[in-house]
């Protein structure tokens, strides 16, 4: 048998001329530290059909803090999810930030442009009903008080205190089903004293991605 020459087996065993993994730290956030996204307007189609209503929609984020999924409910905002899911899967959502943190009351994110007021061009309509419960968990979509009950574009926002005690005024898109230590540990990113809710750290979507079952 032939054999290697000694040089070439402790390469072979010490993996010479290999790369390392590059390692990740997380501080005491459970975040690993990231300079913001280059923040620009995007802009999305918006769709012209509902979703299958025989499948279950999942969206998973997954963030620099950790990762979570919400599972859309299509039949209490049937406009909104299918534009939530269109712009999942154009890639919409990816590299864009959290730009708004309330610690005790919702994060906010959505908007590439990172300013508040970024959208993709478009709005849905779906009134909610009368009483629609804003609790831990749920996912809604963000309006301006100008516009009409159930209007959305794609900013949302994620509930992180048992009951938010809003107006039945926001699209309800889902809950979060997995993850939810995810959200409440994002949601104490912010200013508590800042009413504008301006994170302290920043927090990515790095990406989202639609699963369907």
């Amino acid at each position: 048998m032939r054999r290697l020459p000694l040089l070439v087996l402790v390469c072979v065993l010490a993996a010479c001329g290999g790369k390392s993994a590059p390692k990740t730290t997380t501080n005491a956030a459970g975040c690993v530290p990231m300079t913001a996204p280059a923040a620009a307007s995007r802009t999305g189609k918006k769709p012209t059909s509902p979703l299958d209503a025989t499948k279950t929609y999942d969206v998973t984020m997954q963030t620099n803090c950790g990762t979570f999924t919400i599972q859309l409910d299509q039949k209490e905002s049937p406009n909104a999810t299918a534009s939530f899911v269109a712009l999942t899967q154009a890639g919409y959502f990816d590299h864009t930030i959290f730009h708004r943190i309330v610690p005790g009351f919702v994060i906010q994110g959505g908007d590439p442009t990172a300013s508040g007021t970024g959208g993709p061009g478009y709005t849905t309509i779906d009134k909610p009903p009368a009483d629609a419960k804003y609790t831990h968990g749920v996912v809604a979509m963000a309006k301006t008080g100008a516009q009409p009950a159930g209007a959305a574009g794609s900013q949302f926002f994620i509930v992180t205190v048992a009951n938010a005690g809003l107006p039945p005024d926001y699209a309800i898109i889902g809950t979060v089903t997995s993850g939810l230590g995810v959200v409440d540990r994002i949601g104490k990113l912010g200013n508590p004293n800042d009413p504008n809710g301006t994170p302290t750290e920043v927090v990515e979507i790095e990406k989202a991605t639609v699963s369907t079952s």
